[in-house]
């Protein structure tokens, strides 16, 4: 096991911070802000001409072909600036959800496009508020089209198509897409803490709608793609609390008090070095849960509710820190602290809550209990 970066991931890693750093700085974002604009086309078409949006997805089916890892990478340099584009649910959820559970012939329709950037896919699982892992699906399919709604469902507004889940007449669960552009889809704007992220309620009625999997196979193909989704999701939570640690490290050694920096206390410097202990073993994980990705199958489960649970500790005690130790001043609009415990919030629930994963994390480990007492 090497966790070592080849020279040419370290040349990717590198390039993606220079265009996040280029493309989604705090002015990029206040700007944005500022105009009512919901994302960062600017930024989206470049990761498209670069052929980042398509890293990790097969050549056969207009991808890279690279490994998680690489992909990986890449989200974390887009959570270190909180990067306001789809890339976490056209990507690491919507595609994602294809590769896992479509034919040959939806994968050829839709990966490519996703790929290419041509096309921007959402996701609609969850259809109120309340557990993510476990939620319950009123959504609807019968003969080929789904009733029902989806919220919150992010960058509905701007998506092409969204992956889906709803139960059939039996009560099973159901996997599919449904396009956004046609009669029977109602997109509404929701209010939501992260303004860099919107979210929509999506209101479906008699929509067209391409089944994906079914039954077992869609129970199968949905708690593979979180274990995924919850991989990718630390690492744009490592390079957000990444960023939260650099700010709140530079203030200390800029502000003074006392005719020396604030830096200098224990009361700082402590928690400064609190802040990297939880990420450093935030960021082990996330790469063992991205290594078992492509070469531990059977660790995939244990290991993203690993990486889920501590990234999001991590995330959380960053953003929180980094406002204290900016004192009052982190806590106006003016300072960027604020861009980043909004996104922490957010970021701690996308995917379920941390007790959720923890509830799962003590079954999967009671599973393999049970396997080695029979063995």
């Amino acid at each position: 096991m090497n966790f070592d970066l080849s020279d040419e991931q370290l040349m990717v890693c590198e390039q993606a911070r220079r265009l996040f750093a280029d493309h989604a700085s705090p002015a990029h974002l206040r700007r944005l802000l500022n105009a009512g604009e919901g994302w960062s086309e600017p930024l989206w078409r470049q990761l498209s001409s670069l052929g980042f949006l398509g890293t990790a997805l097969p050549e056969e089916f207009g991808g890279l072909g690279m490994t998680p890892l690489d992909f990986a990478m890449i989200v974390q340099e887009a959570g270190r600036t909180v990067a306001p584009i789809p890339l976490f649910t056209s990507l690491c959820l919507a595609a994602e959800a294809i590769a896992l559970a479509g034919t040959i012939e939806q994968k050829a329709e839709y990966l490519p496009q996703l790929a290419s950037g041509a096309a921007i896919a959402t996701f609609g699982h969850v259809e109120r508020e309340g557990a993510v892992l476990s939620a319950d699906i009123a959504a609807r399919v019968s003969r080929e089209s789904i009733s029902g709604t989806k919220f919150p469902v992010p960058y509905a507004d701007i998506a092409t198509f969204a992956v889906v889940t709803a139960r059939d007449a039996d009560g099973e669960l159901q996997l599919g897409i449904v396009e956004m552009a046609q009669i029977g889809v109602d997109v509404a704007a929701a209010r939501g803490i992260d303004e860099l992220e919107r979210h929509f309620r999506v209101d479906l009625s008699d929509a067209r709608f391409t089944p994906l999997a079914q039954g077992a196979a869609a129970e199968a193909a949905l708690r593979t793609l979180y274990d995924r989704a919850a991989i990718y999701a630390a690492f744009a939570q490592i390079g957000g609390a990444e960023a939260c640690l650099d700010m709140a490290r530079d203030y200390a050694v800029e502000r003074r008090a006392f005719g020396r920096p604030i830096g200098s206390f224990q009361a700082i410097s402590h928690r400064l070095v609190e802040i990297l202990s939880l990420l450093e073993i935030a960021r082990s994980n996330a790469w063992f849960a991205a290594w078992a990705l492509a070469n531990a199958p059977a660790e995939v489960g244990r290991a993203a509710a690993v990486a889920r649970i501590s990234a999001t500790d991590a995330y959380e005690r960053a953003a929180r820190e980094n406002l204290h130790i900016h004192g009052g001043a982190g806590y106006t609009w003016e300072a960027d602290c604020h861009f980043y415990y909004r996104r922490t919030r957010l970021e701690a629930v996308r995917l379920g809550h941390a007790g959720e994963w923890a509830d799962r994390l003590v079954g999967l480990l009671g599973e393999s209990l049970d396997d080695a007492i029979q063995a």
